[in-house]
């Protein structure tokens, strides 16, 4: 009988990615996958060490898991990711109980570490290991969607991040090995793709030759089966002209870019080493706009950084009023050992940062609200992805411009549909942050087993906040 494994993941899709190809490295070495901690002879937690609430969660689930060695059936406990590649001395002295600790550049020995018993308790070598489209990977979404990691690590050096620290250099894999994986994921009923790294839009600045961004896309963009190309973690600096025409003139790639941007004040950004001005991402975001139609735009913030006044944060919030994102997530700064801006002066109170935070997502709320009310009447393209989970009434899915994870659901209340299907969906309500509407058109060709959804008044409403 195989050995049974449990992986639980935490943190962001690039480390999903990296828990995927855990998981298919685990199976083609025979062990067996499984649902329930409590079943599991190994299990394996991949951690988030990226800001200090992140280094709690992932502190908490390696605690509460490790309880499965004293009342389950755990032999193993195998700790993986960037709070090992942070910390690994410390957890190593803390956490007893764990049998090993793999870095961030060494989640691809897995199997030989769980099989070998004089396997070293840490393996945490430096973060320059890349996966390919060799790599076995097991997509752990649902099978219409799924994460292409085009890079991994990073080259900025902002003053607040960890992550060169947690993840390396940038190593931008092969256009060919992309679209090689891409194809992969198609066969197996993936139609959404969505595209992350450290930094997308500096893709193929480290490989030899000139392949860069703008090149890659049109290459996914003919793989047979993917129907939607999503972007994600453009870093502002760099965006040519000749990528947004790309972006607006391929139907495959949704009308949707996912750009950090941090801030407004100049000031604050020249501390955070960004590298541009104000008057450069406003200008940008113009053209992003009117060179791309429809464009969604979702961007990251960060509010309490080092000796933001209350200028700064009026300025912040000018902006974001101004430019009306139809995305946006809000972070408080965390000061994280080994990054300047944690030396850095005027470290502000923890409850100024929280009450930053809560106005920015307030104004962003009332601008979500009028996004989403301009949505009633139109007719969209949606992903289904199944039966919703507030109500076996509804279908729940996504419009092209609903990231997976991080934005709202789009709900069917009338009509058939099948999960994975992409339907034509016309908008008859909406909340601050999900829509609700009825099947107009399907694709009779891809139709499968559908799934009814009966009428029902509404979908229950979500109250997410820092996400959005």
């Amino acid at each position: 009988m195989s050995t049974r494994v449990y992986l639980h993941t935490l943190g962001c899709p690039k480390n999903r990615v990296d828990s995927e190809v855990m998981l298919g490295t685990l199976t083609e070495a025979g062990y067996r996958l499984e649902q329930d901690p409590a079943k599991a002879e190994i299990i394996v937690v991949n951690t988030c060490g990226f800001i200090e609430s992140a280094k709690v969660e992932s502190i908490e689930a390696i605690c509460e898991l490790a309880e499965q060695k004293r009342t389950g059936r755990c032999k193993k406990l195998v700790v993986t990711g960037c709070l090992v590649q942070r910390h690994a001395e410390e957890l190593a002295r803390e956490l007893p109980e764990v049998d090993h600790f793999l870095g961030t550049g060494a989640y691809q020995e897995i199997a030989q570490v769980v099989a070998d018993a004089q396997a070293a308790r840490l393996v945490v070598p430096d973060p320059d290991f890349v996966h390919s489209a060799r790599s076995p990977r097991i997509n752990s979404m649902a099978a219409q969607t799924a994460y292409l990691k085009i890079s991994e690590g990073c080259d900025n050096a902002c003053a607040f991040c960890i992550i060169p620290k947690l993840r390396g250099a940038q190593r931008s894999r092969p256009i060919d090995d992309l679209v090689a994986e891409a194809a992969q994921l198609a066969s197996q009923g993936t139609v959404e793709l969505s595209l992350v790294a450290q930094d997308l839009t500096a893709y193929g600045q480290d490989l030899p030759g000139t392949d860069r961004l703008v090149d890659l896309l049109p290459e996914l963009c003919r793989v047979d089966g993917l129907r939607w190309l999503r972007l994600h973690y453009a870093y502002p600096r760099d965006f040519p002209l000749k990528l947004m025409q790309v972006i607006a003139r391929e139907p495959k790639i949704v009308k949707y870019l996912d750009m950090p941007l941090q801030h407004s004040s100049d000031r604050l950004l020249r501390s955070m080493k960004r590298g541009r001005d104000s008057a450069f991402l406003r200008d940008l975001l113009a053209r992003l706009r009117g060179e791309i139609p429809g464009l969604a735009l979702r961007t990251s913030l960060i509010v309490g950084l080092p000796g933001e006044t209350e200028a700064d944060f009026a300025d912040l919030l000018g902006f974001v009023e101004q430019q009306r994102f139809e995305r946006l997530g809000v972070f408080e700064y965390s000061a994280e050992e080994g990054t300047p801006a944690a030396e850095m002066p005027g470290q502000l109170a923890p409850e100024v940062k929280r009450s930053r935070f809560q106005q920015v997502m307030e104004l962003q709320r009332d601008i979500s609200y009028d996004h989403q009310q301009a949505m009633i009447g139109r007719t969209v393209e949606v992903l289904v992805e199944g039966r919703a989970e507030e109500t076996e009434h509804l279908l729940a899915g996504r419009h092209a411009q609903q990231a997976p994870e991080i934005d709202g659901l789009t709900y069917v209340n009338d009509g058939v549909a099948y999960p994975g299907e992409i339907v034509q969906l016309e908008i008859t309500d909406a909340s601050d942050y999900d829509l609700v509407g009825r099947v107009v058109a399907r694709d009779e060709s891809r139709a499968r087993q559908p799934l009814p959804a009966a009428r029902h008044p509404a979908a229950k409403k979500r109250g997410l906040t820092v996400i959005h």
